[in-house]
């Protein structure tokens, strides 16, 4: 990463000091970004207008503009898995006027089953994982079906109606390890939304599914559907009484999908030091938490450091699920 500002060594120690104790402010580096932004920055989103990528981007665009004093655009890319997005962000000027908005699927699942792409993700400078969420197993209430050593005994007795539903391969992936460590005989059918998911779960059409818990909250509130368990690492704060895979026999069975934003690589450090700064102050503001609790998401606000490592682990992890399922795009 280039470093286009001089900065005195031993205030940029002070600064990463303070930033991993979760005490540095983003006005204590703002000098350090020569004036940074004197233009509006925009956000690409891979996905179209109205979705959940969309609007998050939207909530963030907003928090960063008031605080960067510069208006924050997102400008929907949709289309390919987000892939668009990402390489127009990877070939962007890393002049820290173009950022994206990275979930889970396209940062860490794209790599993992996609054969090319059109760009190298190592293009793409990490800033911070700003929000997370698990997917939530469910199955209809009125099966007998209570636990996951249930589900797994109902499907190999019935394995001509074991199935289900994804609107995506992140799912997917989810589910096949599933698979993997429990002999269900679970054949996957493709949606193309989680709205489509539920409906043909409630219809009968499906046995059980991994759905994310935004659409899904407003189902159990209602009783129509029972959550097994999720894959997050931990209780999710929005469903504490649904327990984790680990909680019910599944360790290792974990998938804690995220809302991040990334930017191109070779960002100067203040710029990208300043960006990490801000998403993180903004997941400590109790307003914001409040305001995506409402889209069944949890504040986080990792480092760019963190964010790295993160995918640096978990591309592999998934790339390994990928191939022994024989899911390659």
């Amino acid at each position: 990463m280039a470093n286009a500002f001089l900065v005195d060594r031993r205030d940029a120690l002070k600064g990463l000091t303070a930033l991993a104790a979760g005490t540095m402010l983003p006005g204590s580096i703002a000098a350090q970004t020569d004036g940074w932004p004197k233009q509006p920055i925009r956000i690409l989103c891979g996905f179209a207008a109205g979705g959940g990528n969309d609007v998050f981007a939207r909530m963030v665009g907003q928090r960063l503009s008031e605080k960067l004093g510069q208006a924050v655009v997102v400008e929907n890319r949709p289309g390919a898995g987000s892939i668009i997005a990402y390489e127009q962000t990877a070939r962007a000027t890393p002049d820290g006027y173009t950022l994206l908005i990275a979930p889970f699927g396209a940062t860490i699942v794209n790599p993992a089953v996609y054969a090319k792409l059109p760009y190298d993700p190592a293009n793409l400078q990490p800033l911070s994982i700003v929000a997370s969420f698990p997917f939530v197993m469910v199955v209809r209430s009125d099966l007998n079906i209570n636990s996951i050593e249930d589900l797994v005994k109902h499907a190999k007795a019935n394995p001509d109606k074991a199935n289900y539903g994804t609107p995506s391969v992140t799912f997917q992936l989810l589910v096949e390890l599933f698979k993997a460590r429990t002999g269900a005989p679970f054949e996957h059918i493709p949606f193309k939304s989680t709205a489509e998911v539920l409906t043909a779960l409630l219809n009968g059409q499906l046995m059980m599914s991994f759905v994310d818990p935004g659409p899904l909250i407003g189902h159990l509130k209602g009783g129509r559907v029972k959550a097994l368990a999720h894959s997050g690492s931990a209780r999710f704060p929005h469903i504490p009484d649904v327990p984790t895979m680990a909680e019910v026999g599944m360790p290792g069975i974990v998938m804690d999908s995220f809302m991040g934003f990334m930017g191109p690589r070779g960002m100067p450090d203040a710029i990208v030091k300043r960006l990490e700064a801000e998403f993180i102050a903004m997941t400590k503001d109790a307003d914001f938490a409040g305001k995506i609790a409402h889209h069944g998401l949890v504040p986080i606000g990792s480092t760019a450091a963190e964010f790295t490592d993160r995918i640096a682990r978990e591309i592999p992890l998934w790339k390994g699920v990928a191939e022994k399922a024989k899911i390659k795009l």
